[in-house]
């Protein structure tokens, strides 16, 4: 976010110069130097973010077919913001590439204008400066011990995803007729168009569903109101030395503290089951949507004995070690 004000400060800078130089801006009236800047700066934002989405799902699809020791965690995060930011500003960048190639093509926006050059230019720069710091990072992490194949694969993609990008912006500032359609201008936007389209499908195969996510999510907090749950009735054994025979005695007890949140499914509102197994055992009960045992996105980070399988599941739980009094 940061970086975004960063750039819309330093283009409106480039703005005021390019005003301050030429006041008739290549004899475009106010009205179209605005409409055309603000395309530009959308259209910058929008690229920076469908070209790091393409290049996000390339690095996790890559991080996900090469074996690697050192790759660990889920990737699950990753693919689910490429496929926000894909749906959100891939339209919105060939739409404002489409308006400013229809103005080029009118007359409205002069190929010439100080807004263009300026900007194009622009682009270019700050196209460079986040492409060169994703190598930086990409060799890094080379460097630091990450497989050959993992780091072949994803410089061939960020030297794909900048040849495409360079070319085509070098290749539009530098041609002459701007007014008839242009063959190469119609191979990139389709090309590209089909390039994003393959990234975002294929994002969905390696994504769970939002219905899963959302299962997951309720289910973690299931398994929140069992860790509250549990100090509670580790409380209860420290004070009275004994394990209650139901949650009704650790809720009347005015020194346990015991939030009625944590009693039930936030969603279902059924009731978490307790139960005592042994004088120093037991288990807490709930029905779960989803399977943590068996987790192939690898986004369960809670310890073993919370793991659990998808329906009406038992959690073991053991008393905590009890303080040793100290001897005076």
């Amino acid at each position: 976010m940061i970086m975004l004000v960063l750039i819309i400060f330093i283009a409106f800078i480039i703005l005021a110069v390019v005003a301050a130089n030429n006041n008739n801006l290549n004899n475009m009236n106010n009205h179209n130097s605005a409409k055309y800047a603000f395309y530009y700066l959308l259209s910058l934002v929008a690229l920076i973010f469908t070209a790091l989405s393409v290049g996000m799902i390339a690095f996790g699809i890559i991080d996900k077919s090469v074996s690697d020791a050192l790759t660990y965690g889920s990737v699950d995060g990753q693919f689910k913001f490429a496929i926000s930011a894909l749906f959100i500003a891939a339209p919105i960048f060939y739409l404002m590439s489409y308006l400013i190639n229809k103005g080029l093509s009118k007359s409205d926006l002069d190929k010439e204008s100080g807004v263009r050059r300026w900007l194009t230019y622009f682009i270019i720069l700050v196209s460079s400066l986040i492409i060169l710091g994703v190598f930086i990072g990409v060799m890094n992490n080379f460097l630091s011990g990450e497989m050959t194949t993992s780091f072949i694969l994803k410089a061939l993609t960020m030297i794909i995803i900048a040849a495409i990008v360079f070319s085509f912006y070098f290749y539009d500032i530098k041609r002459e007729n701007v007014i008839d359609k242009n063959k190469v201008v119609r191979i990139f936007f389709w090309a590209t168009a089909a390039l994003v389209l393959v990234a975002f499908v294929a994002a969905w195969f390696y994504v769970e569903s939002p219905k899963t996510a959302r299962g997951k999510r309720l289910d973690q907090i299931v398994v929140n109101n069992i860790y509250s749950l549990e100090n509670a009735v580790n409380a209860y054994y420290e004070k009275t030395e004994v394990l209650p025979d139901s949650l009704d005695q650790v809720k009347n007890d005015s020194d346990i503290f015991l939030d009625s949140k944590t009693l039930s499914d936030p969603e279902t509102g059924k009731l978490i089951e307790y139960r005592k197994t042994s004088d120093k055992t037991f288990e807490f009960c709930a029905e779960f949507r989803t399977d943590s045992r068996n987790d192939n996105n690898n986004t369960y980070y809670g310890p073993d004995n919370k793991r659990h399988l998808a329906g009406f599941q038992c959690l073991k739980n053991d008393l905590l070690p009890q303080p040793v009094p100290t001897k005076f």
